[in-house]
C-alpha cells in the first residue's frame, strides 16, 4: 500500500526537523508505525538515536583487551577481579557481557555437508547384545531419510563363543 507523498514528507519532517520518535508520528498522523518505519527506511536518511553514554567498563577496555590477547583463557571473574583492583565499581553480570564480546574466537571450520538422496546412503554400526539368554549380534542401520530403527534378524544371529 502507497501512502500519499505528502505524508511521507510530514513523517520525514518531524523525524527530522522536530525530532519526534516514530510512535509519536504514527500516533499524531493515524498510521501504523511500520508505515513511519518503512517511510523512513526508504528515505535512506540516517537514524537519530541517542547518543551513546560512556559506560564505567570504557577506560578498562584497553587492559582488558591485553589481558585476553596474552591471556585468552583467563575467566571473566578472575579479569573483574583484576579490574576490582584497578578501581571498577561496576557490576558482575555487565563485566562477563562485556567480556564475551571482546574475548577472542577460535577460528572457524570448515564442513562439508553431506546430502544424499532418499535410500541412496545406509550408516550401519554392529554391537554384540548380551540381552536375554542368548548372546547375539545385531546392526543398527539408519537411513538419512528415516527414524532410526534397530533391526534383529535370524540371518544376524550367530552364536559368541565366551
Amino acid at each position: 500500500m502507497t501512502i500519499p507523498a505528502d505524508l511521507e514528507a510530514q513523517i520525514l519532517r518531524y523525524y527530522h526537523v522536530e525530532k519526534w520518535r516514530t510512535g509519536t508520528i504514527a500516533r499524531q498522523l493515524h498510521v501504523h508505525a511500520e508505515t513511519v518505519a518503512r517511510v523512513l527506511a526508504q528515505a535512506g536518511l540516517p537514524r537519530i538515536g541517542a547518543p551513546q553514554r560512556a559506560s564505567k567498563i570504557d577506560p578498562y577496555l584497553p587492559f582488558i583487551r591485553e589481558m585476553l590477547a596474552r591471556f585468552p583463557t583467563l575467566t571473566a571473574s578472575r579479569l573483574h577481579a583484576m579490574a576490582r583492583e584497578r578501581g571498577y565499581r561496576g557490576g558482575k553480570s555487565h563485566f562477563r557481557a562485556v567480556i564475551a564480546c571482546h574475548r577472542p574466537r577460535p577460528p572457524a571450520e570448515a564442513y562439508l555437508r553431506l546430502r544424499t538422496l532418499p535410500g541412496e546412503q545406509a550408516q550401519c554400526d554392529w554391537g554384540l547384545c548380551r540381552a536375554r539368554h542368548r548372546p547375539h549380534y545385531a546392526d543398527s542401520g539408519t537411513m538419512p531419510s528415516s527414524a532410526e530403527a534397530a533391526r534383529f534378524s535370524a540371518e544376524f544371529i550367530m552364536p559368541v563363543s565366551a
